[in-house]
């Protein structure tokens, strides 16, 4: 590794989190991942890149265009020197996953499943492939005729083109886009011959059928290569008074479309004039981003590949699994008032969260719901819940975080909608993003108010709850409620700051609560005494919690770190971090609970939370991080935190070489997640 890369304290958040794409392709590339499953983690890789360019490609790109250096934010690299490393490791990235998918194709044919292109069709497939372009791709193709006296319409960010040329029959070249239509899947299963699978892809159905698309043309040459342009992805609010704040974030959306291009990917088959006449229509410049590519962009259309129901190339499926103690046959109101209880999907099933609401729903001696909303599923049973128990005349609150990233206008139609029916919606707090994620309800008991809530560390979201992993404690502590209660008062009234004496909050102390809790451990160390810090999050980019961490490490304090994506720290450096060990656990389930436990078992306080080590998480946005009081459920917690550390299958070592060397197989063998459900299978039969 450079020392571009790695200052003397830190790694570079952008190069770390190229690495960690680049764990999603080690995925692609493994062997023993079924093989459309393989297909689908580069899908991911791709859909990845596509947001990291959006998002922080474009933020970098914005340091350098406004002449600041950006050196002191960015671990030590200069913004327009990054901006060259960033782009050689994609480019190395993108070739890597070419080689893959290759591979990939092969094994397939092997199992009978072939992906063919034009040249390849089959006089028994024309028919097929005729009747389905003319009756289901041709009405919904929108196709530009590219000239010099019409100024070219924007493109789409990240929608895929076919860039076609045209050879006049006067010699002379005619261009025209096609817009690879999104509302069609990508990939076209023709009928089956004998045993054998056939697959093409809409793009190269395209190219079979271009004399159909051009047949006005006269020409005696075609060609088509694909190019994808990726816009700037922030959202610029306009200071407009007359609008509101959800007319403001809608429009911002919608100009997404015509923000600043920051990468530009094309077929590297292209010829030279092609490519040239293109750039020059799209005003890109050679100071751009612009990255050769293969002969398919959009590849995380890849993760809908068919599965031609070949169940043998998928991952098994894992039926998710009850909570003893908690019955979907009686009232997990009464449950939850004897004792708490940790939900941790998708192990367990995701419906004890609908289920808490739909009773609160119904329940007459339920008064109010309070949730936070970050991001839902399509179709959301908890949208449904919340507006039925508005119906039910529940005075029903709703935090919803319409600046969610790339879901802000799926959260505005839900916001609208709950809106509508009587739901009172309020839209997080100026200058920070609401990313806590908690639910309180208040029922009236023996006349008395009593709460009942949850809080977790993921969304409330069906769909991803199937395969993000997350923790959500149900719980009648009053204590812990009452703070969580507080949260909500400052929602309404931000100006004032509230004490919390269970829960950790951001921006209100999270740094201080953290830097108390690690400091009680440099004590321990300094007297002798066992000191031991344990954390599992999504990214850990907040120089401040590295520095506080290194000291840590140098008062002897051993800390164990699962670190799925981003980390700036670097572990095992002699004389500042070598009490510090990181892994990295990438695999079926996208690790996404954050876990922080200070202490050795004997006497840890243990936390869960909304919030990754990130300076957005700690500065800038709305978390909670929940203390576990429960003894059960901490146990149950050190468990699952072993069975992390002790993984050896799925888990990379992240050190100073950032080479994503995979932990040494050792006895026993053991893959985290698949060691979790046995965990949880055992303590449903125990």
């Amino acid at each position: 590794m450079t020392k571009q890369i790695i200052e003397k304290r830190y790694i570079n958040r952008e190069v770390s989190w190229l690495q960690f794409n680049d764990r999603v392709l080690q995925e692609a590339d493994d062997e023993t991942v079924p093989l459309i499953e393989r297909l689908r983690f580069l899908g991911i890789f791709s859909n990845n890149l596509d947001e990291f360019f959006k998002v922080r490609y474009a933020t970098v790109k914005r340091i350098v265009e406004a002449g600041k250096g950006g050196k002191s934010e960015l671990g030590g690299i200069k913004a327009n020197e990054l901006l060259d490393i960033i782009t050689q490791t994609v480019i190395k990235h993108q070739s890597d996953s070419l080689e893959i998918l290759s591979k990939i194709h092969k094994k397939l044919e092997n199992e009978d499943i072939f992906i063919i292109n034009e040249t390849e069709i089959q006089p028994t497939q024309y028919e097929f492939i005729k009747r389905y372009f003319h009756e289901k791709v041709s009405p919904a193709l929108v196709i530009i005729i590219l000239s010099d006296f019409i100024e070219l319409p924007n493109l789409k960010d990240s929608a895929a083109y076919l860039a076609v040329k045209l050879v006049m029959t006067n010699g002379e070249n005619q261009y025209a886009l096609i817009e690879i239509p999104k509302s069609m899947d990508r990939f076209v299963v023709l009928p089956k011959q004998g045993s054998n699978s056939y697959i093409i892809m809409l793009d190269d159905l395209l190219r079979y059928c271009l004399d159909d698309i051009f047949n006005i043309f006269e020409y005696v040459a075609i060609s088509a290569h694909m190019i994808k342009i990726t816009r700037d992805g922030e959202l610029d609010l306009e200071s407009d008074l007359s609008k509101s704040f959800i007319e403001k974030i809608s429009d911002s959306v919608k100009h997404r479309q015509i923000s600043e291009p920051v990468r530009f990917v094309y077929d590297k088959t292209i010829d030279k004039e092609t490519l040239a006449y293109l750039l020059k229509k799209m005003n890109i410049e050679a100071t751009d981003s612009i990255i050769p590519g293969g002969r398919y962009h959009n590849r995380r259309d890849y993760m809908d590949f068919p599965s031609l129901g070949r169940t043998d190339l998928l991952y098994s499926k894992i039926e998710a699994l009850p909570v003893k103690g908690l019955s979907f046959q009686d009232s997990i109101f009464k449950s939850i008032a004897n004792k708490d209880y940790l939900i941790h999907t998708p192990y367990h099933t995701f419906s004890y969260i609908v289920k808490f609401l739909r009773e609160a729903a119904l329940d007459p001696k339920v008064n109010t719901i309070k949730i936070t909303i970050y991001r839902l599923a399509q179709i959301s049973h908890v949208a449904s819940s919340l507006i039925n128990a508005a119906k039910n005349g529940k005075k029903v609150t709703v935090s919803i975080e319409i600046q969610a990233r790339f879901d802000e206008q799926a959260n505005i139609d839900y916001a609208q909608q709950m809106q509508n029916e009587g739901v009172h919606l309020i839209f997080g707090v100026q200058g920070l993003k609401v990313h806590s994620k908690m639910c309180v309800i208040e029922r009236e008991e023996d006349n008395k108010i009593m709460r009942y809530g949850f809080i977790s560390t993921g969304n409330f979201n069906e769909s991803t709850a199937k395969i993000y992993t997350d923790y959500t404690l149900f719980t009648a502590n009053q204590k812990i409620l009452k703070d969580i209660n507080k949260v909500f008062s400052f929602f309404e009234i931000n100006y004032k700051i509230y004490h919390y004496k269970h829960i950790i909050t951001s921006p209100h102390n999270t740094e201080k609560a953290f830097f108390r809790l690690i400091n009680a451990q440099i004590v321990n160390a300094s007297l002798g005494k066992p000191a031991q810090i344990r954390f599992k999050m999504n990214s850990f980019s907040s120089y401040k919690m590295v520095d506080k961490l290194y000291e840590a490490s140098q008062a002897g304090v051993k800390i164990q770190m699962v670190v799925r994506g981003i980390c700036c720290l670097i572990p095992g450096v002699p004389g500042m971090s070598e009490n510090i060990e990181v892994i990295s656990i990438v695999d079926k389930f996208l690790e996404h609970s954050r876990l922080y436990i200070f202490g050795p078992d004997e006497d840890a306080q243990i936390y869960i939370s909304s919030a990754d080590l990130m300076t957005r998480n700690i500065d800038h946005r709305v978390e909670v991080s929940c203390p576990i009081y429960d003894e059960d459920i901490k146990q149950e917690l050190l468990d699952n935190f072993s069975i992390f550390w002790s993984a050896n299958v799925k888990a990379r070592i992240l050190n100073q070489t950032q080479n994503n060397q995979y932990k040494e197989k050792t006895e026993p063998v053991v893959r985290a997640q698949f060691e979790i459900y046995e965990y949880y299978l055992n303590k449903l039969k125990n």
